[in-house]
């Protein structure tokens, strides 16, 4: 899967969870029926932004984008919906363009996040086990931690 694919597919992924978060947010709180919407949405929208999050720091190193540009598509998670026309954008023009420069054959990595990268793209199936636990761990403590209205409560 190239960047460009990789990276729109989690940016569509993590708009529609925001689709459902919200349907469960207009039910709480408009039509007061029920607070299960937010409860599964909640978690699934979190755990895909979670991803997003880190498809975007990938994504960002293989196309040694600017910081600018790599905390924009990270950003962009926070605001519903803004992971598409931040696609769109980066797509248009061209930041989202080729293959993984770093993958088996490619470029040698230079320094600790490409050396990490060069890793995963060599290490397919391991570095899904590890990102999958990591993500769920993250994941698990914000659970854990609740709501971040509660956090400090």
């Amino acid at each position: 899967m190239q960047p460009r694919t990789l990276f729109r597919t989690v940016a569509f992924a993590e708009a529609v969870t925001w689709t459902l978060l919200l349907i469960g947010l207009f039910l709480k709180y408009v039509t007061r029926t029920t607070d299960v919407g937010v409860s599964i949405a909640g978690g699934i929208h979190g755990f895909v932004f979670l991803c997003y999050a880190a498809t975007a720091a990938f994504t960002w190193i293989n196309q040694k984008w600017s910081t600018r540009t790599g905390l924009l598509a990270i950003g962009s998670a926070v605001i519903p919906y803004a992971t598409i026309p931040t696609e769109k954008s980066l797509d248009r023009r061209g930041l989202l363009a080729g293959d993984w420069r770093l993958a088996a054959g490619g470029e040698e990595p230079r320094g600790g996040f490409e050396k990490a990268q060069a890793w995963v793209l060599r290490n397919p199936i391991l570095a899904v086990v590890v990102t999958l636990v990591a993500v769920g761990a993250v994941f698990s403590f914000l659970l854990f931690m609740g709501p971040p209205g509660t956090w400090f409560s």
